[in-house]
């Protein structure tokens, strides 16, 4: 296990090669906070000490053990510890594909799966998140599977309703999709933000207020967050730390450590580490 410091902190995000799609992380937190990010799935927690505080669009959620917080796919959020003695929980990153094929499967829902509510006060389906986490840590690739399915199944009985759809965008929003594609398309060489909105034919001032509007994070933070995803799948297929780093435009392998430790929650070396014990069923190299 890894954290900032080993006597009070310690995180373990890893994956069973049974359930490729789910990622686990079982972790203490008293010191560590979590930047603006967001993730590409869904994020089922449960704080089984402490209190964690989740920085939302809509504003801050008090994570309590009992409770269990839920994350919709791309929803801009921060962490950070609710007390003094930081919180202890474990949390479930299930793909939109899982989430979405249960939904299709056992319920009326069709389209994208949204979670109306954050936060809920649910002993059983925390109590679900923590025997996932065992199961899977006790290689029972049956029960791992089937309580997922419970706890996914039962959080969208109470709290699942289906993302309506878009209406038109505006300009603004046109410019920060712009924006976002460029960006992804140049992460190691970006353009500075006058740069940026000259090419799209807007001001820099429009373009932070519009970007930040979408996303709900500035560029350069966006661009933060999509660089240490990016670093992700290069680990995942066993890139080196340093040459991932490289690859995405942080200007080191310190500078992908910070930033990769800030977003994830544990250093990029246990992070691959982990995933090659785990995923490989053998040690990375």
């Amino acid at each position: 296990m890894a954290g900032a410091d080993r006597a009070t902190e310690w995180a373990r995000h890893w994956t069973y090669a049974e359930l490729p799609d789910l990622d686990l992380l079982r972790a203490r937190y008293v010191r560590h906070t979590f930047p603006r990010h967001s993730h590409e799935g869904y994020v089922f927690g449960a704080v089984t000490g402490g209190v964690e505080d989740v920085g939302l669009p809509g504003g801050t959620v008090h994570a309590i053990p009992g409770t269990v917080v839920m994350i919709n796919p791309e929803v801009p959020h921060t962490a950070r510890p609710g007390q003094p003695g930081g919180w202890t929980y474990d949390t479930l990153y299930p793909s939109a594909q899982v989430v979405n094929d249960i939904a299709a499967e056992v319920t009326p829902l069709r389209g994208t799966v949204w979670f109306g509510e954050t936060r809920t006060t649910d002993p059983y389906a925390a109590r679900l998140i923590t025997q996932v986490h065992r199961a899977a840590e006790e290689g029972n690739a049956l029960a791992a599977d089937s309580l997922l399915r419970v706890l996914v199944v039962r959080l969208l009985d109470r709290h699942g309703s289906v993302l309506p759809r878009t209406t038109p965008r505006a300009g603004g929003a046109r410019d920060a999709e712009r924006a976002r594609i460029a960006l992804e398309g140049r992460m190691a060489a970006p353009p500075t933000l006058e740069a940026l909105a000259a090419e799209l034919g807007t001001s820099p001032f429009a373009l932070l207020r519009a970007f930040k509007k979408e996303y709900g994070m500035p560029p350069h933070a966006w661009l933060t967050d999509a660089r240490v995803r990016r670093a992700r799948r290069l680990l995942d297929a066993g890139t080196a730390p340093a040459e991932a780093a490289a690859a995405v435009g942080f200007t080191d392998q310190p500078h992908l450590n910070r930033h990769f430790t800030r977003i994830v929650g544990v250093p990029p070396g246990a992070y691959q580490r982990e995933r090659g014990v785990y995923r490989r069923g053998r040690p990375a190299s």
